[in-house]
Order: C-alpha cells, then structure tokens, then sequence
C-alpha cells in the first residue's frame, strides 16, 4: 500500500475505532499546523461518519513558546472564556475529543518551568467539565500521533527532512497497527490478546509490587483494595468501547497514593510540555516524592512535582514488557505517547476512577476515602529496563513473579 492510502486508514481507524465516533456526534481535534495535510483527512473522516459538528484546535510550537517567553504571567493564570467555553461545552455534549501529538521535543527548551505549571492548575480549574468527561468516563477520548519536521528530524537526524518525515510516518503506521490492509481488524484482535493476563491480574488482588533492577531502581509501591486493572481499550458509562491511546500496549491500574516506598530511576527520557528531562530518579517515602534527581532537566521535573500536592503522589502503575513491539523497533521516540508503550511507567498525579471497583460513580471525596490520587496533572515517566524485575506481594505476605528480565514471568507468560 502506499503512504498516501496507509495515511487514509490510518485517519478512518482514528475516527471509526480510537473515537467509536457515532452518527451526530461532535468532534474536537486538536492538532499540530505542521500537520494539517492529515488532519485534513481526519476531519473528511469524520464528516464521512457523520459528524454533527466537528471544531479543530490548532497547536502551533513556535506560537506557543512566544506566548511563554513574553506573555505577563497572568496570561498563564486563566484560561480564556472563548476556550473553555469550547472545551467544556462540546464535552457536555458528549463530543469526542481526538488529540494528534507531534510537538517538538525541543520546542520550550529555555522556558521558565513555573509557567507550564501556572497554566496546567488554571486548565484544568477552568476547563473542569472537559477533563472531568474524560476522566469519569462520560467522554469517549483518543491521543494519536501525527508526523511532523522538527519532531522527525529529533528521532532521525542526520538525514534529510523528507526522508525522517516518512521513516516517522511508516514508524506511527505500524505502531498503531495501520500499516495493513484491514486496520480495524488488527485493533479488535490487538484488545483481546490483552484479556487474559487483565483477568489473571484482577484475580490475583496484590497488596503491593515490588521493583527492583540494576540501575537502582528498588521501589514498593501498595495496591489499592479492589483494584481493577485495565488495558487494551476502555468503556464509557454508556458503553461505548473506545481507544484511549493509540498505540497502546500496556496494562495499567491506579495505586494507593499513600503506599509508595524507595527510589526508581528512569529508563527513558521524559519529554514534557517541549522540555528534556533525562537520567533522572524520584525517591517516595509513604506514598510521596521527597527528593529527585536530574543530569538534565530537573528545574522540569520538580516544576511536574509542584503543580500541586498530588502531583508527589502516584496515580498510574503499568506494566510493558520490554519485548513490546514499540522497544523492539528500537526507536527512541522522545514522545511518551509512545516510549510509555516501551517500558513499564508510573504517572505522577491523578489517578484512574474506573481503576477501582465503582470508581466511576464515586465523586472526588469518595475517590479520596478509596485512595485514589486526585490531581491537576498526569505524567507518565518510563522505568522499564531490560532485567527489570517485578513482584507481585499477596495480602498474606506470598510472592509472586510477575516480570523477570524485563518481561512477563510465572503464570503471566
């Protein structure tokens, strides 16, 4: 096939399985300029499965860190009415909301840290019904990536433009499954691989798990009571089955946000809002970060540290074997829309609702009493090495193998 009918699948497996769009419903999509040749094709996409409206945020990088550079800091203390009328009134309406990444990862490299951390709390304040749709499993939601200069030439320098942008575009195809001919089909076999090892996880209702490798890494972290893990798709309250992230190849639950102990290191490099933060590690006691380290980036890091009292505590453990198809491209992405998908990560900050038992009809103070992180923010940071070794501990003190080598072990291969 070529690119140009891969590029056409690719934008209807967006539409028609990441976003299970139905007839009448709104579409926002957010997108990069230098990628509007394809978002064009979602939005024909979309119109084609019939959209009742479809509205396009467009991201510009360099825009963006012109407004970070110059603008007051009031600029990033409130969000504007026009855009959170947008966002939240579109959510209300039970829109889809489709988000194409493609920044560059270099693109806010020099910005002061403070500011990314001003506008998240006045987002997610001001915006609260959009994020609390997706959230609480009232919107159906999808982040995909799109292919753009300066993000290709950082994943393949050294050669020419137009050769990186289409190594990169043949490298987001086969990722996500849209390189062949039927790629809706891929996706529905791709979900029910994960099944088993979901219900052999929900059964088994660890206390804790237990990591360890040789970087350093030598970190407990506690389970919540009737914790549910997830993977290979989700599911509104309403039932409509969907794809958050696409790739996807992780299985995921919501720890207790009190029950993290000992120091992980990071195996992959965190892109985050345009910034590098690389080499670094984060040590928790009792369920929070109380020291961190950086051999670059770590104004960054603590900048994700201090957007609010959450944002010390864990809201996302998950497991990828290091045999993942994304690690064994062996590309480094420098996006963690996909290198999240090559190791296994935690995410500082909130947590998942649907990631406890009735955690969907909970409100935030029911969620609080379950343990469930509450947070502005969600930043996932990869530590799966290749001998990672992870230990699921049983309420009665036994253990379990649940990775060894960096890949699944025991009863979960």
């Amino acid at each position: 096939m070529s690119l140009e009918a891969q590029l056409q699948n690719y934008a209807r497996l967006l539409i028609r399985t990441g976003c299970a769009l139905k007839p009448g419903q709104e579409v926002l999509l957010t997108a990069p300029v230098e990628a509007a040749p394809f978002a064009r094709m979602v939005v024909q996409e979309a119109w084609e499965a019939g959209a009742g409206g479809v509205t396009v945020e467009w991201v510009d990088d360099t825009v963006s860190r012109l407004k970070y550079l110059h603008a007051p800091q009031s600029a990033f203390e409130k969000v504007p009415e026009w855009l959170a009328l947008q966002r939240n009134s579109i959510a209300q309406k039970g829109g889809v909301i489709l988000s194409l990444e493609g920044d560059d990862p270099d693109g806010m490299a020099g910005v002061d840290p403070s500011r990314f951390t001003a506008w998240s709390r006045a987002v997610h304040r001001d915006c609260k019904a959009f994020y609390d749709g997706m959230d609480l499993g009232r919107n159906v939601w999808c982040i995909a990536g799109a292919a753009t200069p300066a993000w290709a030439r950082k994943v393949f320098p050294g050669i020419s433009e137009p050769e990186a942008m289409e190594k990169l575009w043949r490298a987001i195809l086969s990722t996500a499954r849209s390189d062949g001919p039927d790629p809706a089909k891929a996706w529905t076999e791709h979900s029910a691989a994960f099944q088993r090892r979901v219900k052999l996880l929900n059964a088994r209702q660890f206390d804790a798990l237990r990591y360890t490798a040789a970087n350093g890494t030598d970190f407990t972290v506690g389970l919540n009571k009737n914790h549910v893990w997830a993977g290979g798709g989700a599911e509104t309250v309403d039932g409509t089955w969907f794809f958050p992230n696409m790739p996807t190849e992780e299985i995921f639950t919501t720890p207790h946000r009190d029950r993290a102990q000992g120091i992980v290191h990071s195996a992959l490099p965190l892109n985050y809002n345009g910034g590098l933060i690389q080499d670094f590690w984060i040590r928790f006691e009792d369920g929070k970060a109380v020291d961190c380290g950086a051999a670059q980036g770590l104004e960054l890091l603590k900048s994700i540290l201090a957007v609010d009292e959450g944002a010390k505590h864990l809201g996302e453990v998950a497991l990828v074997p290091h045999a993942s198809p994304i690690a064994q491209t062996g590309i480094l992405f420098y996006s963690t829309l996909y290198d999240e998908n090559a190791a296994c990560h935690l995410a500082l900050g909130k947590g998942f609702p649907e990631c406890v038992e009735g955690g969907l009809e909970m409100d935030e103070e029911a969620l609080k009493a379950h343990n469930v992180n509450l947070s502005a923010t969600h930043v996932d940071f990869m530590i799966g090495t290749a001998d990672l070794s992870i230990t699921g501990i049983l309420s009665d003190g036994a253990e379990v193998p649940v990775f060894r080598e960096g890949n699944w072990a025991g009863e979960f291969i």
